[in-house]
């Protein structure tokens, strides 16, 4: 929202800033104009009402009435016309020829209005009548403001194209049919003939092998993958190569990675303390899981929004819950109910923006100020959520609301008893440590004794600590110990993950919060879809016997995820796009609302979300559906018609470039070094981070235990992801912002990037050992070591110029007092540094 504020504010200081350069007669402003006793005939009134108002409506009141005002004009009443705006009255009634509206609207000057187009002369002469005639009016103010601004959503609101079903359209005729392969080049096609464009020639086997190779498993394709490829004549061959990676377990960590963004994923939880997410892996690890064995979307929707409605013995389907524990979590709010609906909002806005690109959460204080979208509509979708418990009952990270037992069906009667046990100990040292701190908080100022009664209790057993005596001291850090380790002590057969637990079987009712007060509710309101898309009123069944929730949250689940669904087909196409082809259909995938940006090719759009439906919502088919087309295959070069007619390559004429991804370029450094730890699954990894960047932290080092080399060398996906502490060779390269969903990560060139690549630990330790394959690989001849480095980084084969330069670079390093292991280190260094090993042709 603060961007969309951002832009109206200057769109209003524009306004401002026209007619002050073009008011001059306005510039002092003269004293408010009033004739309160001014009484028109019904003649005039009906004039007003007849011809007057339309006109206004049509062409004015978007920017001067209701909730949008610019210039600080309204002119939805009498009385704020002749009171006028920031530069004065609109309306003179002593010298009408002299109006600064009569001016603005005969495009007298520089001030025009409307802007988009001079008014036609019946319209202009219809108000030159009006203002000449003393402004009649009907008494009182209208109500300019749009029927959805008011909560009701408007038919002509519900035609916007993503509000609209989806339709299949035919696949458009060209005139050159032998391009196409898929009809997705017949839609890309029909629109360059129709601009007089051609696409780009096809892109040569070793770009087209690394390109695919990387946008599947996010890893570089070994030489002997690249020369297999190449070599391969058969008419099938790069179909074959396309199954080959999508059947690969690296195809389910590259596109996890893509998902993950999405949903916000962080395994702990930010703000001050930014405290673990326990077992935040799992959800990771269910994703890649889930691409890998290419679970049906609408099963992957449904899961994560009530898995544990579901099917409650299913482990995947509990762990896919965790998706509600991603977000940021206050451990310590000023304001706890406020601090709840927050998580209510992180929700709300995930959920929203993630499966059906609209920003719900705009709605939060208000009705929608762009979209169709009501304020009771906002809190009818946060109903649905209202039977999941808080992230914790306390400021400790672990609780019953978060954690849940993937096992406990299966528990054998011993591991229950012993359960039973380690509970019954703990609240015994519980118990023990509360005697201890009391016998010395007794001895506190009254107002220490009232706050350890409440919320500062852990601020008062901080100052108590210091105050024991050397046995009390002793018993405390004795009791301490052993309920650290009972904590920390998982019992055999336990499998806990993150998820929600314990929900209610019966949520408390939703009001809307006037402003998004919590403190001021308003009407109440139950679970309901958008009336944009429906606003069908929800069959909600009573719960059953022994409910462990409400169920609300599977009838959500199953409205999202139905094939009649208007957005979540075509979101979900339109983000295999963009990771395909470097910009989605619509630029901005988390945002099909009128502040997003048009899709480039509608048609298409729809063809794709229905094709995806009609195939079982199966994702690895859309993959080779998009791949095997002739469009993905062409070659990044330029030409110069389409650099004149589309400059931005919006009709996709040629292929875009593009950059590695932060994780990319890490895991292709690893590869590339024969350091690359293949290791899938399991608790996340620690790589080393510079003392420097450890400083950074309040305790220098807190919650970043450094793993074993050969762990730390797995792929970046298993890295731990803490919001509060990033790993630099990662975050210099725009790795995702996990505060809020992170739908496009944008690309950026700064020093850092550069500097890091140069000089960072991580990547001298990666050329270094780099160095060190090559001469294992090739210990006879400089000559092939060279050779072998440009096809690592690169996948091509250098020619024998090009190694005979690069060899002699190497060799003048060593003339500059560097070892051989030195120079060829330093020669490394410099191929990972390159454009061509670090974007895809």
């Amino acid at each position: 929202m603060k961007f969309r504020h951002f832009r109206s504010v200057i769109a209003a200081t524009f306004f401002v800033a026209c007619i002050l350069a073009h008011g001059g007669a306005f510039a002092d402003k003269p004293a408010p104009q009033s004739d309160k006793a001014k009484r028109f005939s019904a003649a005039q009134v009906a004039f007003f009402e007849k011809d007057v108002l339309p006109i206004l409506k049509a062409n004015c009141f978007k920017c001067h009435g209701g909730s949008r005002v610019r210039g600080g004009l309204r002119l939805n009443s009498r009385e704020t016309i002749l009171k006028g705006g920031d530069t004065g009255p609109a309306i003179s009634l002593t010298r009408p020829d002299d109006s600064l509206l009569l001016r603005a609207i005969h495009y007298k000057g520089d001030l025009q209005m409307p802007p988009d187009g001079r008014l036609p002369q019946k319209d202009v002469d219809t108000l030159t009548r009006w203002v000449k005639e003393g402004l009649p009016w009907t008494p009182g103010t209208v109500d300019v403001r749009r029927p959805d601004e008011k909560g009701v959503v408007t038919e002509e609101a519900k035609n916007y194209w993503a509000y609209r079903p989806v339709k299949r359209p035919a696949v458009p005729a060209v005139k050159d049919a032998a391009w196409v392969r898929t009809a997705v080049d017949a839609f890309l096609l029909a629109k360059l003939e129709a601009k007089g464009l051609t696409p780009s020639p096809p892109a040569d086997r070793v770009a087209l092998v690394r390109r695919v190779t990387f946008d599947l498993t996010g890893l570089p394709p070994t030489p002997q993958e690249v020369d297999a490829f190449v070599k391969d004549d058969a008419p099938d061959a790069y179909e074959r190569l396309v199954d080959r990676l999508l059947a690969s377990p690296q195809y389910g960590e590259k596109w996890a990675r893509h998902w993950l963004d999405l949903v916000r994923y962080a395994e702990t939880n930010g703000y001050e303390r930014d405290g673990p997410k326990p077992f935040a892996w799992r959800f990771r690890d269910y994703v890649i899981r889930s691409f890998n064995a290419d679970k049906p979307y609408d099963r992957f929707v449904k899961e994560q929004l009530a898995g544990d409605e579901i099917d409650r013995d299913n482990p995947d389907a509990i762990i896919a819950t965790g998706y509600y524990r991603l977000g940021l979590w206050d451990d310590e709010p000023v304001d706890a109910e406020q601090a709840r609906f927050d998580e209510f909002d992180d929700v709300v806005a995930t959920t929203a923006q993630v499966f059906l690109a609209m920003t719900m959460n705009c709605a939060r204080c208000h009705d929608h100020k762009i979209d169709p979208i009501p304020q009771k509509d906002y809190y009818r979708l946060v109903a649905f959520f209202r039977d999941i418990q808080p992230f914790s009952d306390t400021r400790g990270t672990s609780s019953r609301f978060n954690l849940t037992d993937l096992v406990a069906g299966r528990k054998r009667a011993d591991e229950e008893r012993e359960q039973k046990r380690r509970d019954a100990r703990i609240a015994e040292l519980r118990a023990a440590q509360t005697r201890i701190e009391d016998k010395v908080i007794r001895k506190l100022s009254a107002e220490d004794q009232r706050a350890a009664e409440g919320d500062d209790r852990p601020r008062i057993v901080r100052k108590v600590q210091r105050l024991f005596t050397p046995e009390q001291k002793d018993e405390y850090d004795r009791v301490r110990f052993e309920l650290d380790q009972l904590r920390r002590k998982v019992p055999a057969g336990r499998e806990l993950a993150l998820s929600v637990n314990n929900c209610l079987v019966h949520p408390p009712a939703t009001h809307v919060l006037v402003r998004g007060n919590v403190h001021a509710p308003g009407a109440r309101v139950e679970p309901g879809f958008p009336a944009v898309l429906g606003g069908s009123t929800p069959v909600l069944a009573p719960p059953v016997k022994n409910a462990r929730s409400s169920g609300r949250r599977r009838v959500l689940a199953d409205w999202i995820a139905s094939p009649d669904n208007r957005l979540t087909a075509r979101v979900l196409v339109n983000r295999l796009w963009q990771h395909h082809f470097g910009k989605g259909l619509v630029a901005s995938s988390n945002d099909f609302g009128k502040f997003g940006t048009l899709p480039t090719h509608p048609e298409l759009l729809d063809w794709l979300a229905g094709e995806f439906v009609r195939g079982g919502w199966q994702i690895k088919r859309m993959h080779k559906l998009l791949l095997l087309s002739s469009a993905y295959r062409m070659s990044s070069r330029a030409s110069p018609a389409g650099l004149k007619v589309d400059p931005g390559n919006t009709l996709l004429w040629r292929f875009s470039m593009r950059r590695l991804t932060a994780e990319e370029v890490r895991d292709a450094m690893l590869a590339i070094s024969g350091r690359l730890n293949p290791k899938m699954g399991g608790p996340s990894i620690y790589p080393p981070i510079p003392r420097e960047v450890l400083a950074g932290q309040s305790r220098p080092g807190e919650g970043w235990p450094v793993s074993l080399p050969d762990e730390a060398a797995r792929r970046s996906i298993y890295v731990h992801v803490k919001r509060s502490l990033l790993v630099p060779i990662l975050s210099h390269h725009d790795q995702a912002d996990t505060d809020s969903s992170c739908p496009v990560r944008y690309t950026t060139t700064v020093p850092t990037q550069a500097l890091g690549m140069l000089n960072g630990e991580f990547a001298n330790e990666q050329a270094e050992a780099f160095a060190g394959r090559l001469r294992r690989t090739a210990p006879d001849t400089l000559d092939e070591q060279v050779r072998q480095a440009v096809r690592l980084t690169t996948g091509r084969s250098p020619s024998k110029d090009e190694v005979r330069k690069d060899a002699a670079f190497v060799r003048s390093l060593r003339e500059k007092h560097l070892d051989e292991t030195a120079a060829l280190k330093q020669y490394c260094l410099m191929l990972l540094n390159t454009n061509e090993f670090i974007y895809l042709d």
